[in-house]
């Protein structure tokens, strides 16, 4: 899934390839990535792009005031084309859900992967009018973010760090993959309760989380869209990279299983060398 680091790349990317285009025209090929109808997407002809924004997840395109506002979901991706295909794509065929022609034939296609139809497309007046957007907590990586604004967040969870870290209504952009990459440059369990906590700890997860989105962030910045997913997977440290060794002790990376995803982390590094249990079972290993 396309988390903060990369949804930022495509903003950084889309500011300097469609920022000043004008809008041929927008294709929904598949239904269900519309999810608003008012306006519609033929408003978007002829007009001009004039900004890409970020909020968490979402990817803002500002079309003079018109927002075309994209979740990614879990296997959605933004194709760009110096030159779209001239051949009308086939409702139902293949990944494509959405289509934008650019006057002068550059484009970009939104693609999505696999059976599940997540992928998201909004066309509202103003991002907040998309529900996800309206409940996004604070940007990790804004500004004026300091670890007291971290403390505050936190103060009062009874969750454990990994729920806490992907609730996109507590910290805008972190998903399953960096809140793995997180704990484990933090060295902290996964199951660790948010409110078992030091103040110390406190600090240690800030300053993890700001230096593993911007270390993130920083080797995508300037990448062709179509090389970030490769660039994500190659900056992992642990997620994704079960029976491996850690990078900084060599113990072999591990993983706990749910019903539709998995968390990667090091028993060394991250647990004290206690091998957590997979989650089905409802307990650590003894």
């Amino acid at each position: 899934m396309p988390e903060l680091p990369e949804v930022e790349a495509l903003r950084d990317f889309l500011s300097d390839h469609l920022v000043g285009q004008e809008i041929a025209g927008a294709l929904p090929v598949a239904i269900s990535v519309l999810k608003t109808y008012d306006p519609p997407y033929t408003a978007l002809a002829g007009r001009t792009v004039t900004g890409a924004a970020r909020h968490g997840k979402f990817l803002d395109i500002d079309a003079d005031g018109l927002h075309l506002c994209v979740h990614l979901a879990r296997a959605g991706w933004l194709r760009w084309y110096d030159t779209l295909p001239t051949t009308p794509p086939k409702p139902g065929k293949g990944p494509l859900a959405l289509r934008v022609a650019l006057v002068g034939g550059a484009g970009f296609d939104l693609t999505e992967a696999g059976t599940r139809k997540s992928l998201a497309a909004y066309l509202v007046h103003d991002a907040s009018d998309v529900p996800g957007i309206a409940r996004l907590g604070p940007d990790p990586l804004a500004p004026g973010f300091g670890r007291d604004d971290l403390a505050a967040l936190l103060e009062g969870e009874r969750r454990q760090l990994k729920g806490a870290l992907r609730d996109q209504s507590l910290i805008a952009g972190i998903g399953n993959a960096y809140s793995d990459e997180i704990l484990h440059v933090a060295r902290m369990s996964p199951f660790k309760p948010v409110a078992h906590l030091t103040d110390q700890e406190i600090t240690t997860l800030y300053e993890a989380m700001r230096a593993t989105l911007t270390e993130a962030v920083e080797r995508s910045r300037g990448l062709a869209a179509g090389r970030l997913k490769a660039e994500k997977k190659s900056g992992l440290r642990v997620h994704g990279r079960t029976g491996q060794p850690c990078p900084v002790c060599g113990d072999t990376v591990r993983e706990v299983s749910f019903a539709d995803s998995s968390l990667q982390y090091c028993a060394t590094c991250q647990t004290g060398g206690k091998i957590l249990a997979d989650r089905r079972l409802s307990k650590l290993l003894k």
